[in-house]
């Protein structure tokens, strides 16, 4: 009797340590098998669309596999997670055929830099360079497969040079980026002995309260870049970096408040452009650009367009057009892929009425930023 409760007992607690250990190990393997033989197809598809005249693979091809992932994904793990998986897998498999070169507005760990990397993983060549405008020109000169630009932001709204580069080279948009901007307070020194605080215009407008609040005698001063910032940081006594923590880590500083932020959503959207729009996805959305008459009603005229045509615009914005007096173009996010029949007819309506309009892209609509 004593002998069957001992069985019981030994029953009821499961399997060990060890026999969990061993079926992870045998799971693993039958893992790295399978990964391996998903990459040797994912080479197979990119070499025949060399073959074919093809990029080998689109910027919207990651979307595809990301969301297909995530629909399928029953848990445990989160779905942020497994697209980080995904995401570094599907990133060997394109540099297995070709190593894709990214450029970006650097130095590295700048926020262009992990927006980047979230986007494209990271193995890919980044090519950073020192302007917005330095990115479209990587792209145009064929330096580049693909450039990252912000294009506006939650807290501080469109980016104006990114804007003004797409009135003056013909490149393409062909995805979107929502990355969540978190700024730190990195330095060497204690708080208190803070004298300078450093990063880029942007960072410094977007924590200016807490700034006021937490920071009052610290001289605010701007740079190029945030990992600049943090370069300094790590250099001069009694200097800060509002940066990335990723760049504080490089370089070796102490993080001393996080999410300094005074907007919790601050989120900013890039475009990644390219020679060519994304292939339709049926999530799509399409950019153009127009300038209208300077008469009244004339805007109300081209909006009426998009209304009558059951089209829904996600996004518009003014811009003054250089060397002109009260000339203004118009940039226009809507619903829908250029190729959609009822985008097509309400850009060709506006195209008769408009002085000028240029498509810039298609894209697939942005997953919500993780």
């Amino acid at each position: 009797m004593a002998k069957k409760k001992k069985a019981v007992a030994k029953k009821a607690a499961g399997p060990s340590v060890p026999a969990l250990e061993t079926k992870l190990a045998k799971m693993d393997r039958a893992l790295v098998k399978c990964l391996n033989e998903r990459v040797s197809l994912a080479c197979q598809i990119g070499k025949l669309n060399l073959e074919s005249g093809k990029p080998a693979f689109q910027a919207a091809d990651d979307d595809a596999v990301l969301d297909r992932v995530a629909e399928k994904n029953k848990g445990p793990l989160e779905d942020a997670t497994l697209r980080a998986v995904f995401r570094e897998l599907t990133s060997g498999s394109r540099a297995l055929v070709r190593r894709l070169q990214i450029a970006i507005l650097g130095p590295f760990y700048s926020y262009s830099h992990l927006a980047a990397m979230h986007r494209f993983g990271k193995t890919v060549e980044f090519v950073p360079v020192g302007s917005i405008g330095a990115v479209f020109e990587e792209v145009i000169q064929g330096n580049a497969n693909y450039g990252l630009v912000p294009i506006e932001n939650s807290t501080d709204g469109r980016i104006s040079d990114t804007l003004d580069m797409f009135t003056k080279l013909p490149v393409r948009i062909c995805g979107e980026v929502e990355f969540p901007i978190h700024h730190t307070l990195l330095a060497k020194c204690a708080r208190s002995d803070i004298k300078e605080v450093y990063s880029k215009i942007q960072p410094l407008s977007q924590c200016r309260n807490w700034l006021a609040k937490h920071l009052p005698g610290a001289r605010l001063v701007e740079v190029t870049s945030t990992t600049t910032a943090a370069e300094l940081a790590c250099e001069k006594s009694g200097a800060a970096a509002i940066a990335s923590i990723q760049a504080g880590i490089h370089y070796g500083l102490n993080i001393l408040a996080e999410k300094i932020e005074d907007n919790s959503n601050n989120i900013t959207r890039f475009s990644v452009i390219g020679a060519h729009s994304a292939d339709r996805t049926g999530n799509d959305k399409t950019a153009i650009m127009f300038q209208m008459d300077d008469r009244p009603g004339a805007l109300a005229e081209a909006l009426g367009i998009f209304k009558r045509n059951r089209v829904n615009l996600t996004w518009i914005e003014s811009f003054p057009i250089q060397d002109t007096q009260r000339a203004y173009l118009f940039f226009v996010e809507m619903e829908g892929h250029e190729t959609d029949t009822r985008v097509r007819r309400a850009v060709a309506s506006l195209e008769k009425k408009s002085l000028r309009l240029s498509i810039l892209g298609s894209f697939a609509v942005s997953p919500a930023a993780e």
